[in-house]
C-alpha cells in the first residue's frame, strides 16, 4: 500500500459494468463534477459499447476485471484467467483505443475460490503475472456492502460507505453498477453530497496512484 496522505482523499470504484445502471452513474458523476474508476466485463451490446467509451471521454478510469466474471472459468487455471483476462484487454483496446494498466480480480485477491478450482499458490501466480505485465492491481479498505445481497438497503449503502470512508484515507470504496444495483444508484448523490460536505477530493486509480492490497 502507498503512504497515506493527509488530504482527505476518496476513489469511487465500480466493479461488474456497464449496464444500465452505468449509464445513471456516470450522470451522476457528471452532475457533481466527479471522477471514478470503473473495473469493467465484457458486454457485446451496442449500449455497453458506447458505455467503454463514455467513461474513457468524460475523464473516469477504467480497469480490468475479466471478460467473463466467471469464477469456474478464470479461477481454474493459469491459462484460463490470462485468456479471460487478454479478451477483456484486447476488446476494450478495440472499442475505445485505450490500454487499460489496472485491474481488478473479481472477488478481490484474496478469495478462495482458486483453492476450489485450482490449487492455493494461483493467485501467487497470477499477481506476480500482472504486476509484470505492467499492471496495478488494486482491492478495497471500504465496502459499500452493495453485494451482500442482490439489492442492498440504499441507507445501508449510504452508511456503510460514509462509515468506512471516515476510518480510511485515502478511501477506495468498493461499489457495483451491474444490472441489480439499482439502489447503489439511489444512494449515490447523497454519498457525494455528504463527502463534498466534509471537503472530500475524488480521484480516479491509476498505475501509479494510491492503492490496497489485501493480505494474503
Amino acid at each position: 500500500m502507498i503512504m497515506q496522505s493527509n488530504k482527505k482523499t476518496v476513489y469511487l470504484t465500480f466493479d461488474d459494468g456497464p449496464s444500465v445502471n452505468t449509464d445513471k452513474i456516470l450522470d451522476i458523476l457528471k452532475e457533481y463534477n466527479v471522477k471514478a474508476t470503473f473495473f469493467v466485463v465484457g458486454r457485446s451490446d451496442d449500449k455497453s459499447r458506447s458505455m467503454y467509451n463514455r467513461i474513457i471521454e468524460e475523464g473516469h478510469a477504467m480497469g480490468n476485471h475479466t471478460y467473463s466474471h466467471e469464477y469456474e472459468t478464470i479461477y481454474s487455471g493459469d491459462e484460463n484467467f490470462l485468456a479471460d483476462f487478454r479478451k477483456l484487454e484486447n476488446y476494450v483496446y478495440d472499442i475505445t483505443g485505450v490500454k487499460m494498466d489496472i485491474m481488478r480480480f473479481p472477488g478481490g485477491s484474496n478469495t478462495v475460490m482458486p483453492h476450489k478450482y485450482c490449487d492455493d499458490k494461483f493467485m501467487v501466480r497470477m499477481i506476480a503475472k500482472m504486476l509484470y505485465d505492467g499492471y496495478q492491481y488494486s482491492d478495497w479498505n471500504v465496502d459499500s456492502t452493495d453485494a451482500k445481497v442482490t439489492k442492498q438497503n440504499k441507507d445501508m449503502i449510504i452508511s456503510s460507505v460514509l462509515g468506512g470512508v471516515e476510518n480510511n484515507n485515502p478511501a477506495i470504496v468498493l461499489l457495483h453498477d451491474s444490472l441489480p444495483k439499482t439502489t447503489t444508484v439511489e444512494a449515490l448523490p447523497i454519498i457525494i453530497e455528504e463527502l463534498l460536505k466534509k471537503d472530500y477530493e475524488f480521484k480516479t486509480l491509476h498505475k501509479n496512484s494510491f492503492y490496497v492490497h489485501f493480505r494474503r
